[in-house]
């Protein structure tokens, strides 16, 4: 029997739905439920009406002349140093969406039910070439959180993924530590290595298990990329 609570849980799952907030994992096991559930597409549907209304609310906008060029001196800097396979629209507007996504449910959800909002102000695609490993990473300042998201690919057996920053100016990468399987993983940075991600370049080598024990890369570098400010 289906109790309230249920659907009340359903109720707010279906809205991070809508909203694009669930992770690559959660996403496809609501999506199976999707199929089987059409009360559940009820409450999608019903949400994708109420997130429209929003918009309505929205006088537009004209963006100033100097948006479009800040956006071109960030892709035409990036182009030569990101690696193939980067998407650099996706790491200049990926965070910018998702706060207006977050702001979407705050205004929307009663404060029990509101999801933990993320609002990145620097992030990072790291891709290999081949697309077999496909990360994303984005950076909140406010809570020193560094949230790493694998959309694909892993480490080989018995090997892990470790990541590495490289700030701006420096000769040395630094550890942030090795991946965990799991598709998010939520690293609190010290402020000093905070302070380093805007401009730094973040990577991703392969490495015996419990990371290399040299402080620097001893595997292959699968993928890297520079942080830029969204």
């Amino acid at each position: 029997m289906t109790t309230s609570d249920d659907h009340n849980d359903d109720v707010a799952l279906a809205g991070e739905y809508a909203l694009h907030l669930l992770d690559a994992e959660a996403r496809r096991a609501f999506e199976d439920r999707l199929n089987k559930e059409p009360a559940l597409r009820a409450l999608v549907a019903e949400w994708d009406a109420d997130l429209v209304v929003l918009a309505d609310e929205i006088a537009p906008v004209i963006p100033p002349a100097v948006v479009k060029d800040r956006i071109e001196n960030i892709l035409f800097a990036q182009a030569a140093k990101a690696p193939a396979g980067v998407s650099l629209w996706r790491m200049l507007l990926g965070g910018g969406f998702a706060l207006v996504l977050g702001l979407a449910v705050l205004m929307i959800l009663p404060p029990a039910d509101r999801p933990d909002i993320f609002a990145p102000q620097f992030a990072v695609d790291l891709a290999a070439e081949d697309r077999s490993l496909l990360v994303h990473a984005g950076y909140a300042p406010d809570s020193g959180v560094l949230r790493i998201i694998r959309e694909a690919g892993g480490a080989r057996p018995g090997r892990v993924l470790e990541l590495w920053l490289i700030a701006e100016g420096a000769t040395a990468p630094v550890s942030l530590g090795v991946l965990p399987d799991s598709s998010t993983t939520d690293i609190t940075l010290p402020a000093a290595l905070g302070d380093a991600i805007a401009g730094g370049t973040l990577a991703i080598s392969d490495e015996p298990i419990g990371g290399s024990t040299t402080g620097a890369p001893t595997g292959d570098v699968l993928a890297a990329g520079v942080v830029i400010s969204i």
